[in-house]
């Protein structure tokens, strides 16, 4: 039992201890009227683990906008170089989104759900007070779900703190 609760308060004050950050995405906020939040947990100045959510406030019947109403984004970050402000990252990620699809044949659109997969890459700058800048491009294939595009982008340029 004592080992236990050791391991458990060791987890807990490392996971404590850790850099985290929250940022927005702007592109998304700006562009296309969706807000798109993320929070990212360093486990090391090399790895971290986050999550990201789009909620698409943009109309259906708007000129561009993405397919996706709602989509909940897991990802898991390499960072290549730990001695300068600007970063080189790699990103894998999976995606669950629900939205619609416009079917070009009868012209109506399919609500689906599913689940993808994908790469991404980018570029981070953090700045000594906490600000951080980061860019990235990504793509991820879908997996499962009925009605599903083939392909979900993950792009963006995100404004955060690291606290």
């Amino acid at each position: 039992m004592k080992k236990n609760l050791l391991l458990l308060a060791l987890l807990v004050s490392g996971f404590l201890s850790a850099q985290e950050e929250l940022k927005l995405n702007i592109t998304d906020a700006l562009a296309l009227k969706t807000l798109h939040i993320s929070y990212e947990h360093y486990f090391d100045e090399q790895t971290s683990l986050g999550v990201s959510g789009i909620y698409n406030f943009e109309k259906e019947s708007s000129d561009f906008r993405y397919n996706e109403d709602f989509v909940l984004t897991p990802f898991v970050r390499h960072y290549f170089s730990t001695q300068s402000l600007w970063n080189f990252f790699g990103e894998f990620f999976f995606s669950y989104s629900k939205g619609d699809e416009e079917n070009l044949a009868p012209a109506t659109d399919i609500d689906y759900s599913g689940g993808a997969l994908g790469l991404a890459f980018g570029y981070k700058y953090s700045a000594p007070g906490g600000f951080t800048v980061d860019t990235h491009l990504g793509l991820g294939r879908y997996l499962f779900g009925k009605g599903t595009p083939t392909l979900i982008p993950r792009i963006g340029v995100n404004v955060g703190y690291q606290f």
